[in-house]
């Protein structure tokens, strides 16, 4: 079982704090994500800037898209981001759209979805889903449990490299383990730090105590 990927989520409302923060831990972490308020606030511009500075990171553009996925995945492409995001109630010919436009596709589940719509990703070629605790869930009061950690094993048998985020911290790891996680997304756990590196830092470290290097 390899070791899952670090995710560092950029959920910044102004481009010049999201570069303050990737400046510190973009070569500490695997992926580099524009999260969608910076996306919206700042778009192709965070992209690009993100992508100048390390060439040679993965990049998502969490992008949520529900609509017009050929054009919204161009565009992210051309900025330089190697995966997107659709939102799970797009359409599948939103998705077979973005797909021939961007390197991956990816997932993201919020709400009510189903694994006979899980299914059908699968069929059209989609291999990337993410698993979300959204931010107003977890500040309702949901925390991860056993109903998450059985429906992240079912996704990854249906076949999908599975990410997964929502109020992540170093603690909420060990829940995870024996599961073969794609990647794990953090936002505020590593930008909110008071050393956001040391708080990336500390993320690889127990990932590799309980997958190995």
């Amino acid at each position: 079982m390899s070791r899952p990927k670090l995710q560092i989520a950029l959920d910044h409302n102004d481009l010049e704090q999201a570069l303050a923060d990737v400046f510190q831990v973009g070569d500490i972490v695997d992926i580099i994500e524009i999260g969608t308020i910076l996306c919206l606030q700042e778009g192709r511009k965070a992209i690009s800037c993100i992508r100048s500075m390390f060439p040679r990171k993965t990049i998502v553009a969490d992008t949520k898209c529900a609509d017009a996925g050929g054009t919204v995945a161009k565009n992210v492409t051309d900025a330089g981001a190697d995966f997107m995001t659709v939102i799970c109630c797009a359409t599948l010919p939103t998705m077979e759209a973005a797909q021939k436009e961007v390197k991956a596709l990816q997932v993201e589940l919020y709400g009510d979805w189903t694994y006979e719509q899980a299914a059908e990703w699968r069929r059209i070629g989609i291999q990337q889903v993410i698993y979300h605790q959204s931010r107003d869930a977890l500040l309702s009061g949901e925390t991860w449990g056993e109903r998450d950690l059985t429906k992240v094993k079912k996704l990854i048998e249906m076949g999908f490299a599975v990410s997964v985020t929502g109020g992540l911290n170093v603690e909420t790891l060990k829940l995870f383990a024996g599961i073969e996680v794609e990647t794990f997304i953090a936002g505020r756990g590593i930008s909110s730090a008071d050393d956001p590196a040391k708080a990336a830092n500390d993320f690889k470290q127990e990932m590799i105590r309980i997958w190995g290097e």
